[in-house]
């Protein structure tokens, strides 16, 4: 909260350092760092010598990843969504285009865009029926979207939700994500302490955990073989929740900021940045997330290096898990029996691992190429 606050008491000290009039100026509004990710794709392809990029962040969580990323010319906090601020940094700034990711629909900002008919776009949007935008008293909230120049969404529900309340200016476009982490595969994602950890060892990955998964998966990692090791890369790092995972684990464990013994059964690794590449060398992946309410994390990121992926079962705003799964990629787990038999199935089953390996990054490269559909339209 304090970095939510801080930052954006800066953001228009620091705009007094920056001549926006010598460059056109793209911005993109990212609420965290996922959104980024999403965003990434397209910047790639509109960044040249004539366009600068602004990326605003409304989470510190997006800010302080990637406010020094080699892709962004200007890192800010999206101040509060005021009149006067929205006013003075579209006056400011004077963007040649605006983009919006997925969810991000800022009333004041974009009718001081609209204004200036600065084009807005929405990328990677999704839209259900039931959102606030379409119900009787939701109005005011939809002449929000009547001011957005176009809409790229993921699928055809979003399009076919849009058309029917009234809006054309609709592309079913896919999803940006795919592309990014279709990407990474050209990356070099080599990690020696992985490597070594690993050795010849089966290596099952478990990203983005959270304590309510621990009860998931901590059975199974208890009883398991000699030949397989366990890498677990927590959504939270803090200390006390290391060490309260340690102490359910009953096998030799190393944390990664403590050092690491390679003869270890499982390696937390405390530390934020590397997980993308740890999947690289993982053989089947947990994605964590599903087993509460937190929300599924990215299990796209697994999936592209092909693997089958474990998830928890509540998934209902994840549509990316229910089509993996119907693509022979996913299994939703309920319970720790499960997680347990499901994995000793998979850990056994080296043909098995590999169809649905083979499923995951089919599926990953068949949903690609949204951003080459935004480029075709903006040109």
């Amino acid at each position: 909260m304090k970095l939510f606050v801080d930052g954006r008491k800066n953001t228009f000290t620091s705009f007094s350092s920056i001549d926006f009039s010598t460059n056109e100026w793209l911005w993109f509004h990212c609420a965290s760092l996922g959104e980024y990710e999403q965003a990434v794709p397209l910047i790639e392809e509109l960044k040249s010598e004539n366009n600068k990029v602004l990326v605003s962040f409304f989470s510190p969580s997006g800010y302080e990843q990637k406010k020094n990323h080699k892709l962004i010319d200007v890192a800010i906090y999206l101040p509060i969504d005021t009149p006067g601020n929205a006013e003075h940094l579209v006056k400011t700034v004077q963007p040649k285009q605006a983009f919006f990711v997925k969810y991000e629909f800022w009333r004041n900002y974009f009718s001081a865009l609209s204004k200036r008919e600065i084009p807005i776009y929405m990328i990677s949007s999704t839209f259900r029926a039931n959102q606030f935008f379409f119900k009787w008293y939701g109005s005011f909230y939809k002449q929000t979207l009547k001011m957005v120049s176009h809409f790229f969404v993921q699928h055809i529900n979003s399009k076919q939700v849009l058309i029917a309340n009234g809006f054309e200016n609709v592309t079913i476009s896919g999803d940006t994500r795919f592309d990014r982490v279709y990407a990474q595969l050209q990356m070099n994602n080599q990690l020696d302490f992985i490597a070594d950890f690993k050795a010849d060892r089966t290596c099952v990955v478990l990203g983005s955990t959270w304590p309510d998964c621990e009860g998931m998966f901590v059975q199974a990692i208890n009883a398991s073989n000699a030949e397989v090791c366990f890498v677990i890369a927590p959504h939270e790092i803090k200390p006390e929740k290391i060490n309260s995972l340690v102490d359910k684990l009953k096998v030799n464990t190393s944390v990664f900021t403590k050092g690491i013994d390679n003869q270890s059964k499982v390696l937390i690794v405390d530390a934020v940045g590397y997980l993308t590449r740890i999947y690289s060398y993982a053989d089947i992946a947990y994605v964590g997330g599903a087993v509460g309410v937190t929300g599924l994390h990215n299990i796209l990121e697994p999936a592209v290096f092909g693997m089958p992926i474990l998830v928890g079962v509540n998934t209902q705003k994840f549509p990316e898990a229910d089509a993996l799964q119907n693509a022979g990629g996913l299994v939703k787990i309920d319970t720790a029996d499960e997680f347990e038999i499901t994995l000793n199935d998979l850990l056994g089953n080296e043909s098995k691992r590999k169809y649905m390996g083979e499923a995951s990054k089919n599926f990953i490269e068949s949903q690609t190429g949204a951003t080459e559909k935004i480029i075709a339209f903006l040109n």
